[in-house]
């Protein structure tokens, strides 16, 4: 039995279908869902009904397809489907379906369905490439992805009216193996202890400047987000950022390196995992001015110092008497020879997992939302990851540290 089957096999799958003209690969969708042993409950949206009927859904999965909140409302409620779904999956969703689920906007029977659901949500975009690359759709689509909404796609390729780009919908069969994949990490890390660094710290120069760095903290907060929303508990130490606390997490406010030093060793003896996304500041001044440094003094000489080594420590700690997390993580954010960098860091600091990314890119690393990154492991294994949303980066990195869990 392979893993969509393994996945899928006896799960309630709710099939979502928006007016896009990818639509017309939807029953193929429902029709894999239906061969790895699925139960496919299809609801079609006004628009999705221009480019397919209803009746190919319903002689496909021997159910209803479902248009509109007011049928058979003596017998269900119109969050009857939500309630009883294993995961909500959504081919194609159209530039207007993310912006009404991302304002919580329920007006039709899928978007009321989306607002209702408990579990695994995986939805895959499909629309022009000016309508995808809008700062709109990019910022419902950071929304949606917060709140755990897996992604799929889009892709480069064959649109409508013969154009080309960004945009097209992925195939059936990559979309299924995600919902599959999203399910498999329902509740992974349930009795779990996950503890996130996030954010670039800060070093006092004097009370108005500091040492610092171009980290946001969006990728260690999207790692936070996944892990609660597979169980864990988990606890953050977040730099200065204005982003929020993603649900279920308990959050530890730091500066300095030396204030995250002090909370992660403390919390890491209770951990299950420590994954050490944050980019600290190697150095520090080694005397801080009382009053504001003034101008007209001319440039200042500032003379720096170590900052302890958060990832080093940890694994020296875990290697001198075995306490401390089962998987330790870190990251490596570089600029040139990313990958042999990043393997010389994993050896040295004793970590099982390091993610190494180039954050001279534009799309990836720094105050973005998304990322591309390699997951090396001290076993020698490595896995690439395209560019994906920083959420769907987290996940993937959380199944390798899953499968190193005792």
């Amino acid at each position: 039995m392979d893993d969509v089957t393994t996945a899928l096999a006896g799960r309630r799958v709710v099939l979502g279908v928006s007016g896009g003209i990818a639509a017309y690969k939807a029953p193929l969708v429902a029709r894999l869902f239906l061969h790895a042993g699925a139960e496919v409950e299809t609801i079609l949206t006004r628009g999705a009904r221009h480019f397919v009927g209803a009746a190919t859904f319903e002689g496909l999965t021997s159910n209803p397809a479902r248009t509109e909140v007011w049928e058979e409302i003596e017998r269900e409620t119109h969050v009857a489907l939500a309630r009883s779904a294993d995961v909500v999956s959504v081919y194609p969703a159209t530039a207007h379906l993310m912006a009404k689920a991302a304002g919580g906007l329920a007006d039709d029977l899928l978007t009321t369905t989306l607002l209702a659901a408990t579990c695994p949500v995986v939805m895959a975009p499909a629309m022009h490439a000016e309508m995808w690359q809008h700062q709109a759709t990019q910022q419902n689509l950071t929304t949606l992805s917060a709140r755990g909404v897996v992604f799929v796609g889009p892709v480069d390729g064959a649109l409508m009216g013969g154009d080309s780009g960004p945009g097209r919908a992925a195939e059936p069969e990559a979309f299924v193996a995600a919902v599959a994949q999203a399910l498999g990490r329902d509740l992974d890390l349930r009795g779990r202890t996950v503890v996130v660094t996030a954010g670039g710290t800060r070093e006092a120069i004097d009370p108005v400047r500091f040492l610092g760095n171009r980290s946001t903290g969006k990728m260690g907060f999207a790692i936070a987000a996944a892990a609660a929303a597979r169980g864990a508990t988990v606890q953050l130490v977040a730099a200065p950022t204005p982003l929020s606390t993603p649900p279920g997490v308990t959050r530890h406010d730091v500066v300095s390196t030396r204030d995250m030093h002090e909370a992660v060793m403390g919390l890491a003896v209770a951990a299950d995992v420590v994954v050490k996304a944050a980019a600290v500041a190697d150095f520090r001044p080694t005397t801080t001015a009382t009053s504001k440094i003034k101008k007209a003094g001319g440039p200042p000489t500032i003379e720096l110092t170590a900052n302890p080594d958060i990832l080093a420590d940890l694994g020296a700690r875990r290697r001198a008497d075995g306490t401390g997390p089962a998987v330790l993580v870190g990251f490596a954010a570089e600029t040139d020879d990313v990958e042999d960098n990043g393997r010389a860091k994993l050896e040295r600091k004793g970590c099982d997992l390091l993610v190494v990314n180039d954050v001279s890119r534009s799309d990836a690393g720094f105050a973005v939302d998304t990322n591309q990154v390699v997951i090396l492991a001290a076993d020698g294994t490595r896995v690439d990851l395209p560019l994906a949303t920083k959420r769907e980066v987290a996940n993937r990195l959380l199944d390798e540290v899953v499968k190193r869990l005792p």
